[in-house]
């Protein structure tokens, strides 16, 4: 028993040196970040900020690589077939722990096939109305429960960010207001412009210069804290709604297996980049808010949200997709 003890105890001595000779060298080619969205969105501006960052510190090309489709399902899948070795990254949302709940069946393992390696940023939604809505969160409450199912509220798809804190302030509000489906921002904004819905939960950048003009009314922030583009705006929570509070993410994800170094590495990268001024500078525009984590403090919020998001999916009936 000795003699096996001693023989494991090397075993994982060796494993340990070469994990960690690994970590150092690390990259030693270029770097996939694979983006579950087109280019130019919201996402797709923050990947392109961090490769550029990450090659710089790296000494190694860190290549953004635009996978869209499936709800982010198809660029997710092949994170979790690649190799668990550092070198392909996820940079996703928090769509990423509501599939799990939202489709019947998935090509992976949303736990196994996946390891948390740093939040990016903490995100947040505002929600905004016409103008000939009531000019707070408490009056449109109010306004939708003297006329049930006859306002409308817009959003980009089934399990979406806007979907769900649509269901979740119906939830917390008691509410019954009525979801219509656009295929994004730019037919959700004008629809709302045009009172063919009377409201939304928009990412700021989307609404900004709209509220600014008038054109919409900012009622209240998704987030825990209100925003810096709208820091007049009220919180759900402050307008007396806190169980509506959405804190949504943007963070880097690598394939099941990878090394413990290679996790860490990504994360104190992540939270020296956030530090940039340039960097610190574009959040605001982003809708954002630094984070910064540990892979351990990601890993235990991606799985409270998947939680947290199949009891929303479960709660409003949401139907499964394929």
């Amino acid at each position: 028993m000795k003699l096996i003890s001693q023989t494991a105890a090397s075993a994982l001595l060796l494993a340990f040196a070469a994990a960690s000779s690994f970590a150092q060298t690390f990259p030693a080619k270029p770097v996939r970040m694979i983006v579950p969205f087109p280019p130019g969105g919201g996402v797709d501006v923050v990947a392109r900020t961090f490769s550029q960052k990450f090659t710089e510190a790296w000494g190694q090309q860190v290549i953004v690589e635009n996978r869209p489709g499936a709800g982010g399902n198809i660029a997710a899948d092949a994170v979790a077939k690649a190799a668990p070795d550092g070198y392909t990254l996820l940079i996703t949302t928090t769509g990423h722990a509501v599939a799990p709940s939202l489709y019947r069946k998935l090509p992976f393992d949303p736990i196994k096939d996946f390891a948390a390696a740093s939040q990016i940023t903490a995100t947040y939604l505002v929600l905004v109305a016409n103008p000939g809505m009531p000019a707070t969160l408490k009056g449109l409450v109010a306004l939708a429960k003297s006329q049930p199912g006859k306002l409308n509220y817009g959003h980009t798809g089934l399990g979406v960010a806007p979907h769900m804190v649509g269901e979740m302030l119906k939830a917390a509000a008691g509410i019954d207001i009525v979801m219509v489906t656009y295929k994004g921002d730019a037919q959700t904004v004008p629809a709302m412009l045009s009172n063919e819905v009377q409201m939304g939960f928009s990412p700021p950048t989307t609404v900004v210069q709209h509220v600014r003009a008038g054109r919409l009314r900012a009622l209240a922030v998704s987030g825990a804290a209100r925003g810096k583009a709208f820091p007049d705006v009220p919180t759900v929570t402050e307008a007396g709604f806190a169980d509506a509070t959405y804190n949504g993410w943007v963070g880097f994800f690598a394939p099941g297996g990878t090394p413990r170094e290679i996790l860490d590495k990504v994360s104190s990268e992540t939270a020296r980049a956030l530090r940039l001024p340039d960097v610190a500078e574009r959040l605001p525009t982003w809708g954002a808010e630094p984070a910064g984590t540990t892979p351990d403090e990601f890993a235990a919020r991606y799985r409270a949200d998947i939680a947290r998001y199949a009891k929303v999916i479960k709660d409003a009936n949401i139907p499964r997709l394929d």
